[in-house]
């Protein structure tokens, strides 16, 4: 099986949220097993997250992120649901599907 291949900017943000993730946590004062556990995961999965691995979903660093306090996107619930719904209205203006068109060679010489 072919390994993944990330950009540079990818595994440095990835890598930058996992210790956010760790300096939240330690800021609590809750070890990696309490916040596991807070979180329904494994320690180890915990351990990549921090290390920032991408292996583990997003939707369990998001969860990680919100328990140790990590900002995401906005501070408060109201903008990031106001952020939602202008998405979601430049998203209903842009075509369902996107077909790839095949422009037919012109080689009449």
């Amino acid at each position: 099986m072919k390994q993944r291949s990330y950009s540079k900017y990818t595994k440095e943000a990835v890598f930058l949220l996992g210790q956010q993730i760790k300096l939240g946590r330690k800021k609590r004062h809750w070890s990696e097993q309490n916040l596991a556990d807070r979180a329904g995961m494994s320690r180890a999965t915990l351990q990549k997250i921090e290390a920032g691995e991408m292996t583990p979903s997003i939707g369990l660093v998001f969860e990680v992120a919100s328990l140790v306090g990590v900002p995401l996107f906005e501070q408060d619930n109201r903008d990031i649901a106001t952020s939602i719904e202008l998405t979601q209205s430049k998203i209903a203006l842009l075509p369902q599907r996107i077909k790839n068109r095949i422009k037919a060679v012109d080689d009449d010489f």
